[in-house]
C-alpha cells in the first residue's frame, strides 16, 4: 500500500515538473539599445529561460564610412548568467513599471528598452538612466555582453579581411579582460579556436587567442 501511495505521488509530482520546466524556458528577456552615432547604434539581446539567445546590431562598418554593416548570431547563455539575468528582472519586478528617473540636465547614453515576458507577465520600459539597482546590474551586464559579442564580430571581420590587426584586436582585449573580466566569453570561442588553428597567422596573436579561450573555457564551467 506504501508503494502505491508513493507511485501515485511520484505520477502525480512529475507532470507539475514538468510544467515548471516548461515556463522557466518560456520565460525571455529583451534588451535594446539605440544610440546614434556610436558604435553599433543599435543591438538587441533576446535570452530564453532555456539559455538559448540571439544578439542583432546594426551600425557603420568603421568611424570614416557611412555604409552599415549588419550583425546577427544565435548563441547559448552560461546558467549562471541566464540565472542573474531573470533574478534581476524579478527584482525588478519585471519591467511592469517606468524605469526611468526623469532626471532633467542627465547625459544621454542612448535609449535602452528591457522586456519581459512569459505565460503570466508581459512588461516593458525604455529608459535612459534608472535608478534602479537591479536595473542598472542588468543594464551593465548585457552592455558588457554586447561588448564581447562585438569583439567576435570585428574578429570574425578582421579573420577573414585583415589579419595583421587581429593582434590590436585581441591585445586590447586582453588588456581589458585584466581589470573588466569579459561576459560569456565562451560566446565567441569559435573565432577563437580558428584564430589558434589558423597556421597563417603570426604566432604572437596566436597565443593570445589562446589565452582569451582558454578564459572562456573556463568561465563556461562556472
Amino acid at each position: 500500500m506504501v508503494r502505491f501511495l508513493q507511485a501515485l505521488c511520484l505520477c502525480m509530482f512529475l507532470p507539475l515538473v514538468g510544467v515548471s520546466e516548461q515556463v522557466s524556458a518560456e520565460r525571455t528577456v529583451t534588451f535594446t539599445l539605440d544610440f546614434p552615432q556610436s558604435q553599433p547604434e543599435h543591438y538587441s539581446i533576446e535570452i530564453h529561460g532555456s539559455g538559448k539567445a540571439r544578439y542583432q546590431s546594426r551600425g557603420r562598418i568603421s568611424s570614416e564610412s557611412e555604409d552599415t554593416d549588419s550583425f546577427s548570431l544565435d548563441f547559448s547563455v552560461s546558467a549562471t548568467t541566464r540565472e542573474k539575468i531573470f533574478d534581476l528582472a524579478a527584482r525588478s519586478k519585471y519591467f511592469e513599471h517606468d524605469l526611468d528617473s526623469h532626471r532633467k540636465n542627465m547625459a544621454f547614453t542612448g535609449k535602452k528598452t528591457l522586456t519581459y515576458k512569459d505565460a503570466e507577465r508581459n512588461g516593458e520600459s525604455s529608459y535612459n538612466y534608472s535608478p534602479d539597482p537591479a536595473v542598472q546590474e542588468l543594464t551593465t551586464l548585457l552592455q558588457g555582453l554586447s561588448a564581447t559579442l562585438e569583439t567576435g564580430h570585428r574578429l570574425e571581420y578582421d579573420h577573414r579581411y585583415q589579419k595583421l590587426a587581429l593582434e590590436q584586436e585581441l591585445k586590447r582585449t586582453e588588456e581589458m579582460a585584466r581589470t573588466t573580466p569579459p561576459v560569456e566569453l565562451q560566446a565567441i570561442a569559435p573565432i577563437l579556436q580558428r584564430i589558434v588553428n589558423d597556421p597563417s597567422v603570426i604566432n604572437v596573436t596566436r597565443a593570445r587567442a589562446q589565452r582569451l579561450l582558454a578564459r572562456g573555457v573556463a568561465g563556461e564551467g562556472q
